[in-house]
Parts: C-alpha cells; sequence; structure tokens
C-alpha cells in the first residue's frame, strides 16, 4: 500500500526516524484540504516513545479540523538541523515522514496530560504552562495521530 524508497542507500533505520521524532520541535502536518487540495501546516508536537503515537494541539474550528473530519488521513513531516560531514560543503539533512490516521481527541484530562507533556519541549517553567493551559483549555483539541507507516531518508542538500 506504501511505496517503497527507491534510493534504498538513503533510507534510515527506524531507530533513526525515532530519534528525529523524539529530538525535533516541529514539522508539517497535511491533509487533504478544500476541493482537494492538499493542505499543509507547520506544527510542533510531542512523540509518544511509549505507543509509537504522534500529538498535536489546536483549537476548534479552522480549516484543518474540517478537513480531519472529512478524511483521517494525514501525512507528518520532520526534519532535523542537519549537519556538514568533515571536508564537505553541503549539509545533510534526515527527514522522516509518518502516514497514519489522525484521531481528534475532546478528553479534557488527557488534553492537559498531553499539552503539558509537549510544552516541556519547549520550556521546564510550570508556572507558565499550567497558566497558559489554564488560558486556552477550553479551546484546544488534542489530536492523536496513529502511524500506519514511517519512513525517514539522509538527504543532501547538494
Amino acid at each position: 500500500m506504501f511505496r517503497e524508497l527507491i534510493r534504498k542507500h538513503k533510507q534510515l533505520p527506524e531507530e533513526t526516524c525515532i530519534e528525529v521524532l523524539k529530538n525535533e520541535t516541529r514539522g508539517v502536518l497535511s491533509v487533504l484540504g478544500d476541493d482537494g487540495y492538499p493542505y499543509g501546516t507547520p506544527m510542533n508536537y510531542w512523540y509518544n516513545e511509549e505507543n509509537g503515537r504522534i500529538y498535536f494541539h489546536c483549537g476548534k474550528v479552522g480549516h484543518r479540523l474540517d478537513a480531519l473530519r472529512r478524511c483521517d488521513k494525514v501525512s507528518f513531516c520532520v526534519y532535523d538541523k542537519g549537519y556538514i560531514p568533515e571536508g564537505a560543503w553541503a549539509y545533510k539533512v534526515n527527514s522522516v515522514i509518518v502516514f497514519g490516521r489522525m484521531h481528534i481527541i475532546d478528553n479534557q484530562e488527557q488534553i492537559i496530560d498531553i499539552v503539558t507533556k509537549l510544552s516541556h519541549k519547549f520550556t521546564q517553567d510550570d508556572d507558565y504552562i499550567r497558566d497558559e493551559i489554564d488560558k486556552g483549555i477550553a479551546a484546544t483539541l488534542l489530536l492523536e495521530l496513529i502511524p500506519e507507516h514511517m519512513c525517514g531518508k539522509v538527504v543532501t542538500e547538494s
């Protein structure tokens, strides 16, 4: 059902894909938008190592939610900051694409738990996190991406 990488020598092992998902802070979530046009938006996220699922927070209205209610299939692309190998000039970048189905979660306890974990990727200021959650929780939903396929590759920017 999902295509295999053509250039297999560039394929990343699953462990490296997971490291990218754990360590990076944002990626592009793509849904099937209005009139069949792809709709991709940059989003921060939290990767749950225990169940392999990816979580996002969002508002309760908007283009993305309308699209998800019509079709729950999504792709999510993340890439790292890259590095320049010694003696080279071009960056090498690890990229990961996750295909799966998105579930919309409207359970306040679960939203608070996941949004707190996501926030810790950016700050350890628990007072700030609690204050922001208190201000926005009523207007917040949680999106849960259940992966069906994941692939990663190293790209040389040359």
